[in-house]
Parts: structure tokens; sequence; C-alpha cells
């Protein structure tokens, strides 16, 4: 499958996200010749264990992360951190687990927006939002997926090409932040160098901790 970075806006110090700011970005991708081709959305949940006996709790994982994607929506995938490890389970998993009531959801966000064509390239620019709290912006997120190539290493010298004219051109805009490409070390997670939706999951995990951080930090 094509390979894709998931990158998260990062603000600068003393700003937050903010709608305005999502908005400078989509405008910047149709600027640079992006073609609107329609909506897309992404879940994710954090969850932790409910623990009935103390004595058990080193059984379960202390938390891990659970990504619903919209390229394969009968599918559901499970991020476990501690055990670096990635399951691709099928859908119905999520109530499997309400059922069992073995593991609780903490924080559950929605990643949606639009995606747009660019040549062999696609962009999918989105905000980030509590599902319970869905007027509350969260954070922006964005897709950059290349097509021809399916192997993470040969595909960085272009993904970073288009990533630097892309930088260039939102540079333009002056806005308070910049995209971060954070790249995870798939070999932990007993990933390969060919590109899998596993792989596409470790990076919504690792985006969705950097959010949590950065906003732990804004609060401190």
């Amino acid at each position: 499958m094509p390979i894709k970075w998931v990158l998260h806006w990062q603000p600068n110090a003393g700003h937050t996200v903010n709608s305005q700011i999502l908005a400078e970005v989509s405008q910047c991708v149709e600027s640079i010749n992006g073609v609107k081709e329609g909506k897309w959305k992404a879940t994710l949940s954090f969850y932790r264990p409910v623990i009935k006996e103390q004595g058990n709790a080193s059984e379960f994982p202390r938390d891990f992360l659970g990504i619903s994607l919209p390229e394969q929506p009968n599918k559901y995938y499970l991020v476990l951190r501690g055990q670096r490890l990635v399951v691709e389970a099928d859908s119905t998993i999520q109530t499997i687990m309400e059922k069992l009531q073995s593991y609780k959801t903490r924080v559950a966000l929605n990643f949606e927006g639009f995606q747009y064509q660019l040549g062999d390239f696609q962009l999918r620019v989105g905000k980030v939002t509590s599902i319970v709290h869905s007027e509350n912006l969260r954070g922006i997120v964005m897709e950059m997926e290349y097509k021809p190539i399916s192997t993470w290493e040969k595909s960085q010298k272009i993904m970073a090409e288009f990533f630097d004219i892309w930088l260039e051109a939102l540079s333009k805009r002056r806005l308070p932040g910049h995209f971060v490409h954070m790249e995870p070390n798939f070999g932990e997670f007993g990933l390969s160098g060919q590109y899998t939706m596993q792989h596409t999951a470790v990076q919504y995990a690792t985006i969705m901790l950097q959010m949590i951080a950065t906003a732990q930090s804004v609060r401190n």
C-alpha cells in the first residue's frame, strides 16, 4: 500500500491551535493546486484496564490505543505501547471489549477533514476533536501519502522533498506554528520496511501521545 507520513501541528510557544489556522492550512493546499476530493475521518481511543482485583493488574497491559482508519472500516488496530505490539483485529473487537468490561475508554478523539489530490500525492488535512466535546479543537493533523512506492526506505527522499515544498508554501502565511513529522521506530513494533496499515496506526498513536504531552506542558 502507499507510504504515509502522519504529521501534527505544533503551535509556537504561547499559542494554541484554532479553526483559523486549520482554514489557512486548507487554503494553502488548494493554492498549490490540491484538488479537493471529499471528506475523511479516523477515530482513536485511549484505553485503560478495569482492574477488579489488584492482584490481577500485572496480567493486563497498562494501557493501549485503538484506532479505526477510513481505508479499512471493518478493521480495528490496537497499539500496545508497553509490549511494543500492534495488532489488526476485526472491528467487532470494540463491542467485545465493551461487553467484557475489561477496558474502559479514557479519551476518544475524532480526526476529520478533507482530502486533496496533488499528482501522485494525497493530502488529508483535518481537525482533532474529542468525541464527547466535539466543539473543542484539540489539534490539527495532516496525512501525506505517496502512491507509487510502498517501501518506507525508498520513499524517504521524495517524501522529504515534497514536505520541504509544502513547508515553504505554508511559511508564506506566517502562521504561529509548524507541522512536525515524528518517525516512530517501526522495528520496535516488529514492522518491516513494506508499508502496511499497522505503520499508519503506530504513527497515529505517536502523534496522539505528542499532543497530550504538548497540552500538559501548556497547562504547566
